[in-house]
């Protein structure tokens, strides 16, 4: 299961999910001595064989997440104790709103799932299968979080794959965004009260504090505060503008469980 946030100009934003399919039975055989509930130590191997397939094939390296391995581990005792495996049972959040409860924050969330005797015949499984195997190679992600139960004489197996995104107050996002804006030799105002006016609406101008009158607003929405948006840049690099002020406020119609930023910039 994949979720992805996918932001546009100005004030668009839109999210897509996609469902794989989910893997089949491995020849389950493990044996006896193995035990019963939570495994950590299946855990580990997983998460090192999925960084070293990712390194083959020139995949960043996971970051181990605790937030999405207690979410993870949460899905994975379901799974073991009302089977067959399943990415959501009744009564039971989605996976974007179980990893977040759990603390994560993301603009990516996806989720591998499987039964199997080993984490090896596992780890192979989810490789074998196209939509399984992109999740693990999936180079926008960051973070993963995997969980292990043995239950019933098999493993039960969860891997949750995110992208994180940093939680930022408002006057953080500013900064950030303004230290973007400045690189183009724009200087800012100090006093963001009309621009973060100016980002709660989604046209026009507010009643403004200031003296001045911006000749451009953009506002949008992104998880990524790392680059502005081509229409921004168009217009920074056209030498007409010699301030901005940024604006940040909550963002508009974001689904509640991705971690998203609203941001207005006014130039000068």
């Amino acid at each position: 299961m994949r979720w992805n946030w996918v932001s546009g100009s100005m004030n668009s934003i839109r999210a897509w999910v996609s469902s794989s399919l989910l893997v089949g039975l491995l020849g389950l055989s493990v044996a006896a001595q193995q035990g019963t509930g939570p495994q950590p130590a299946k855990a580990e191997q997983l998460f090192a064989l999925a960084n070293s397939t990712r390194a083959q094939v020139g995949r960043g390296r996971l970051v181990w997440d605790q937030a999405l391995a207690d979410a993870a581990m949460k899905h994975c005792m379901r799974m073991a104790a009302e089977g067959p495996i399943s990415h959501r049972y009744s009564g039971e959040p989605d996976l974007a709103t179980r990893t977040a409860d759990a603390g994560a924050h993301f603009s990516i969330i996806e989720e591998n799932i499987a039964v199997g005797s080993y984490p090896g015949s596992i780890h192979q499984s989810w490789l074998d299968s196209p939509g399984h195997r992109a999740n693990l190679l999936n180079p926008d992600i960051d973070r993963v979080g995997i969980a292990v139960v043995a239950a019933k004489g098999v493993l039960f197996a969860v891997a949750d794959y995110a992208r994180v995104v940093p939680v930022l107050t408002e006057s953080q996002v500013e900064a950030q965004v303004g230290g973007l804006v400045r690189a183009h030799g724009i200087s800012l105002v100090r006093d963001p009260t009309d621009a973060r006016a100016a980002c709660r609406l989604d046209t026009g101008l507010p009643t403004l504090a200031g003296a001045n009158t911006p000749e451009f607003v953009m506002r949008w929405q992104d998880a990524n505060l790392d680059q502005l948006p081509s229409r921004l840049l168009e217009n920074l690099a056209s030498g007409r503008y010699r301030h901005a002020a940024v604006g940040s406020c909550p963002p508009r119609g974001a689904e509640g469980s991705f971690t998203v930023y609203r941001v207005a910039v006014l130039l000068y």
